[in-house]
């Protein structure tokens, strides 16, 4: 493995502790990679916001978000029946989309659609579009050439989510990345003002799962075969109703409070 390689996979860079990334055309030394490099186009607002749209395989896109310096990797959708030019965008939910695309909702995705003729690109978050242009090829390669490139800084996702009778929520959720989702955290509060609870333990398995939390005795109980509760002191029961996460983005994110301001990575966070 050559020195440039090693120093790709070993640097973390001080914002978030991730490792950086290796761009998907790598060291462009296969022919193979150089044509990926020229088939990627770059798209900016003139405002050092820049989106890179890189052919996959399966002949959709990857998505690469930043500010022409540094990128940031958009997660791809993980059902590959949807149209390769949407990101998931949980924060603008647009009521135009289509609810019901061969069984799925369109409404929490954002996306970045390329007209390679036109030499544009049209970003589009929640109900509002926005105007990008195309890159010259040489500018392009030059810029890819010297940015670094980073996982999506999203550091957790929800996981469930209940409601009490008297409205106060409690939010459990986990690590974004693959190698941290067995990191939970619990919220708990009304509406725009949960509190992390400090976690003492996580029990999982066929009947359900038990958060404790270092408040007392408190512990979450999201039980499949008996309804969720929230136990004090083993002793006093709350009942708890789900709610759903898929048709609960924008609440979770945008009203909770636990995720406000928090960056995603894609475009939306500054559009």
């Amino acid at each position: 493995m050559s020195l440039a390689r090693l120093l790709v996979l070993a640097v973390v860079l001080s914002s978030g502790g991730s490792l950086a990334l290796e761009p998907p055309w790598g060291n462009e030394k296969t022919l193979r990679q150089r044509m990926l490099l020229e088939s990627t186009s770059v798209c900016t607002d003139g405002q050092e916001h820049y989106a890179v749209v890189v052919p996959t395989d399966d002949g959709k896109f990857q998505f690469f978000y930043g500010d022409g310096r540094r990128f940031f990797q958009i997660p791809r959708p993980t059902d590959f029946a949807l149209p390769g030019y949407l990101f998931l965008e949980p924060r603008f939910v647009d009521m135009n989309a289509n609810p019901d695309y061969r069984g799925r909702d369109l409404r929490p995705y954002a996306s970045i659609k390329l007209n390679r003729e036109a030499k544009t690109c049209t970003v589009h978050c929640g109900n509002r579009d926005t105007a990008f242009t195309v890159l010259e090829p040489d500018k392009a390669r030059e810029l890819l050439r010297q940015a670094t490139y980073e996982p999506s800084p999203r550091k957790y996702e929800p996981y469930a989510l209940l409601r009490d009778a008297r409205g106060t929520y409690y939010l459990v959720d986990r690590g974004f990345h693959p190698s941290e989702q067995k990191s939970f955290r619990v919220f708990i509060g009304p509406r725009g003002n949960l509190k992390q609870q400090q976690m003492v333990n996580v029990i999982a398995d066929s009947k359900g799962e038990l958060f404790s939390t270092k408040k007392g005795d408190l512990q979450l109980l999201l039980d499949r075969e008996q309804p969720s509760m929230w136990i004090v002191n083993k002793k006093q029961k709350t009942e708890l109703r789900p709610v759903p996460i898929a048709e609960n983005l924008a609440l979770i994110y945008n009203e909770l409070g636990v995720y406000a301001g928090v960056r995603l990575g894609t475009p939306c966070d500054d559009l």
